[in-house]
């Protein structure tokens, strides 16, 4: 995979304008997809870029029906993920030889730096998704990974 099937695409730099300060409380509300990243959707979420957060970040991530977010490394930041409606398959490890399917209603963790694939396992149905990083810069920790090199 090439460094440009994972550019971003949609509002990337200012996306302080839909966060509020509320005096120490900083409030997103309701918002549908605004963004890409990697053949995934997202609603804009709380990071460094809209708050003062030095460690975290947080959004809604939607696959299409059929949708792969390619294959990518987390670089040294945890992933947690709720996943609020539809099933995932992650192809993840060496080469992505290994194999677990989550469904609504699952959370799990992905390690820092494992190697992994996110195949929406449905042909109809959206995923939807809560993503929580120990990133605070979201995506730019985030690296292609060649399923072929190991």
């Amino acid at each position: 995979m090439s460094d440009e099937e994972l550019i971003l695409t949609g509002e990337q730099s200012d996306l302080s304008q839909y966060v509020t300060d509320e005096g120490g409380i900083w409030s997103l509300r309701q918002l549908e997809k605004v963004r890409s990243w990697n053949d995934i959707e997202y609603a804009p979420g709380l990071s460094g870029k809209n708050t003062p957060s030095t460690g975290l970040s947080m959004n809604r991530a939607y696959i299409p029906p059929g949708g792969v977010a390619k294959a990518h490394i987390h670089v040294d930041f945890d992933v947690m993920v709720y996943l609020l409606q539809g099933s995932v398959r992650h192809e993840y490890g060496p080469g992505c030889r290994k194999s677990v399917v989550h469904s609504a209603g699952d959370m799990f963790y992905i390690e820092p730096d494992l190697p992994h694939e996110v195949f929406n396992c449905s042909d109809s149905e959206w995923v939807h998704a809560v993503v929580s990083r120990s990133d605070a810069s979201e995506w730019q920790n985030i690296e292609p990974y060649d399923r072929d090199s190991e």
